[in-house]
């Protein structure tokens, strides 16, 4: 089987083990992940992450973008400079990522922090539609507000909602826009009732796979940083959520990831 881990963050992954980059890869497609999409959340993140995709261009593509979480340290110069990245078209620069909106965290939900989250995320949204990119979407407690964004920019490309956790009614309207869906080891925590339940009625032709690495770990890996190969985890619950086989799950699945980034 091959496998396509559409949200990880492997730079930070490495930098927090020390681990090799090549043994990444290799660990990665001994489990069947063949493809791999890093994603930036800061403007220091770019160069990185564009090298390590670099040294491995049939398993590494990337994201750059400007994540809500970090809105107080962003500056408009950002914003300049993900555009120049975006503007030398590298090949494997396939999405903008990190993006969206953060509802949870108080001190970010000031009258002046979410102008400038509602701001970032709109110059980010436009400049997907002008490079006709994908984006990949942060969205914590605010699927509503991201959803108006999304719907009234109709970007060419779409993108993913990244670690969902909304509503089925929530998730279909992103889907009727030509969204996917992120499905993460959230899933393979049995508490997780709602989230599994709208997972399990979604088109599968709306899924695709994620990590959040090095985020998010997957039940029997609590307290443990999570990798690339832990994707394979989260495909056995999906597999016990839908109705279809687990060839036709990943198969689909893997075309609905490559035909997005790769």
């Amino acid at each position: 089987m091959s496998f396509f881990d559409t949200h990880t963050h492997l730079d930070y992954l490495q930098r927090s083990t020390g681990e090799s980059l090549s043994s990444l890869v290799a660990n990665a497609l001994l489990a069947d992940v063949q493809k791999i999409l890093i994603v930036a959340v800061k403007q220091d993140d770019f160069e990185n992450i564009l090298n390590m995709t670099a040294l491995f261009p049939s398993q590494l593509y990337c994201g750059l973008g400007l994540h809500p979480l970090y809105i107080q340290e962003h500056q408009l110069t950002h914003l300049d400079n993900l555009e120049n990245y975006l503007r030398q078209s590298s090949t494997n620069l396939t999405a903008i990522a990190e993006i969206g909106l953060e509802s949870s965290i108080p001190e970010l939900l000031t009258d002046e922090c979410w102008k400038k989250q509602c701001e970032f995320l709109e110059a980010q949204l436009l400049l997907a539609k002008q490079y006709q990119l994908p984006v990949n979407l942060h969205s914590r407690k605010s699927h509503d507000q991201l959803f108006t964004f999304v719907k009234r920019l109709q970007l060419p490309k779409a993108g993913v909602l990244h670690g969902f956790s909304g509503s089925y009614e929530q998730a279909k309207k992103f889907v009727e826009l030509g969204y996917k869906i992120g499905v993460g080891g959230v899933i393979t925590y049995q508490r997780a009732n709602k989230t599994r339940q709208v997972i399990s009625k979604l088109p599968l032709e709306a899924l695709v796979l994620e990590t959040d690495t090095p985020d998010m770990p997957v039940f029997g890996f609590q307290g443990q940083v999570n990798r690339p190969e832990r994707v394979a985890e989260t495909f056995k619950s999906l597999c016990e959520l839908r109705a279809e086989s687990p060839e036709v799950i990943q198969d689909v699945i893997w075309k609905n990831s490559c035909k997005m980034f790769a």
